[in-house]
């Protein structure tokens, strides 16, 4: 862990793993999400290796600078960090169809399934007992369709339990943002994949803003 960075005063509960005993597989979709949680389970010593799968993430470049950030934090933590295959084509193959699909739609659902099927395999061959995913922090996504298929992917094993823990509460929310600040984490402004992107601009075309400019907005103090 890097010198300069401590969890001294990190006053977040204790938690603890629903399966005692265990190590967590945390799926993570970017840093920013990723933060609080990281830190909250550093902070009550569970041993933890972040795993990063998101081919969903348009274009290459974009899911460059968010793996690189999420990794970057790993490294202050002490935290392995698994960097899984980038197959879009895979993605696009179980889209098909759904490219219309509203946010938090079927479209999101396929997707949050394709990424958690995965990690849950991942556990279950490699000795954790537990994985959870860092997209139920964000106030953007739904809950409970992520929580849904985050136990799908479970069921399909005797030795795997996903955690459905509410990172939101108790002030996660609030401090997902400090340490992006801290951090000063790129900031992305699209949830990832080239339908978000592309519905995301036609908002802002219709409302008079600018384009995304992807790769240039990092949070800060100031």
């Amino acid at each position: 862990m890097d010198k300069k960075y401590s969890l001294e005063n990190f006053s977040r509960p204790r938690l603890e793993l629903p399966v005692k005993d265990s190590k967590l597989l945390l799926h993570s979709c970017c840093a920013p999400c990723a933060g609080e949680i990281m830190e909250a389970v550093a902070a009550s010593e569970i041993e933890t290796t972040v795993y990063f799968y998101n081919p969903n993430i348009h274009p290459i470049e974009e899911y460059e600078i968010r793996k690189d950030e999420n990794k970057r934090f790993c490294e202050t933590l002490g935290f392995d960090f698994i960097d899984v295959d980038y197959d879009k084509e895979n993605w696009f193959e179980r889209i098909k169809g759904l490219e219309d699909e509203p946010e938090r739609g079927k479209r999101c659902t396929k997707c949050f399934d394709m990424r958690f099927e995965r990690s849950a395999l991942f556990a279950s061959e490699n000795d954790f007992g537990v994985y959870a995913t860092t997209l139920g922090i964000s106030r953007w996504k739904d809950m409970n369709q992520i929580n849904d298929s985050g136990k799908r992917a479970a069921e399909r094993y005797d030795n795997v339990s996903y955690w459905d823990f509410n990172w939101r509460k108790k002030g996660g929310s609030s401090r997902m943002i400090e340490i992006s600040k801290r951090e000063e984490f790129y900031q992305q402004e699209y949830c990832g994949c080239v339908y978000s992107l592309r519905d995301t601009n036609r908002w802002r075309k219709e409302n008079n803003r600018p384009r995304i400019k992807r790769g240039i907005k990092f949070y800060n103090i100031t």
